[in-house]
């Protein structure tokens, strides 16, 4: 195995998690979402907030889309908890802190953290050297894609009934797979108990970006590619909606980016909104 001090996660996992940080740390009350655990968990070095891609102003509108999100997928979480849904799935999970923010509603549930074998096994040194643990109902599931590792198979060996309804959630994955590969995933997950929901984010084309986004999106493309992990899919919400329906999901609905900035920014007296560009599917069974 491989010297699990020296594996990291991605950048973008860590950029994402530093966001949700910078909301707290430099972003006017009230918050949508209170989440320095990630920053906890990433150890960045000193002075990280001067990086570029940290920038108080220029990053604000993504910082806020990325909030969003995740206050959406932790409310429905909340929601589908308090329905009796009792498993809870998160593909991709980076550096997600659900479970140790929130253990008032993960202990009620048992979840689980799909990623790469290399994030997991970094992770999990990190949760126990900070003292959170790896409580029993936290199942951490590496999984190696690169391989052709079957995801569905490893989440069943680590606990999971695919007899009972379960929330199942993929952020800020789909534009670096494959359309085949996402439509592959939503066939899995249409066959997931009755009673089960999915929220999965996707990136707009630049055409249906808003104008005063358009720039910024365009120039996070070059940045992605030369990180390794290039954009590769787009979809419009109609070809969402159609590739959920066509993998067998009965009921399946879009929410807009702007339908978040409403929900949870309108109050906001400091101009603080979330940039255009990814969007939600959310499908039930």
């Amino acid at each position: 195995m491989a010297d699990e001090q020296s594996q990291v996660p991605d950048g973008t996992a860590v950029r994402v998690a530093l966001w949700r940080a910078m909301h707290v740390q430099v972003d006017s009350p009230p918050h949508v979402i209170e989440d320095e655990i990630g920053l906890q968990l990433a150890a960045p070095e000193e002075g990280w907030r001067r990086r570029p891609d940290m920038d108080p102003r220029g990053t604000s509108p993504f910082r806020a889309a990325i909030v969003a999100r995740a206050r959406f997928i932790e409310d429905l979480v909340v929601e589908q908890a308090g329905h009796g849904v009792a498993q809870y799935v998160v593909l991709g999970a980076g550096l997600d802190t659900f479970a140790q923010r929130r253990p008032d509603i993960a202990a009620r549930l048992r979840v689980f953290e799909i990623d790469q074998p290399a994030t997991q096994a970094w992770k999990r040194q990190r949760l126990i050297e900070l003292g959170y643990g790896i409580p029993d109902w936290l199942r951490l599931v590496p999984v190696d894609f690169e391989a052709g590792g079957d995801w569905w198979e490893q989440l069943s060996d680590a606990g999971f009934d695919p007899g009972r309804p379960a929330v199942v959630v993929c952020a800020g994955v789909t534009m670096y797979l494959t359309k085949d590969a996402n439509a592959a995933t939503l066939r899995r997950l249409a066959g997931l108990s009755p009673g089960s929901t999915l929220a999965m984010t996707f990136m707009l084309p630049t055409d249906l970006v808003d104008d005063a986004d358009r720039p910024a999106l365009e120039a996070t493309k070059p940045q992605a590619q030369a990180a390794g992990t290039p954009f590769i899919s787009f979809y419009t919400p109609q070809e969402m909606l159609a590739l959920a329906r066509d993998a067998g999901f009965e009921d399946a609905h879009h929410v807009p980016g702007a339908a978040l900035a409403a929900r949870y920014f309108a109050e906001r007296s400091d101009g603080l909104r979330p940039s255009s560009g990814e969007d939600l599917l959310v499908a039930t069974t």
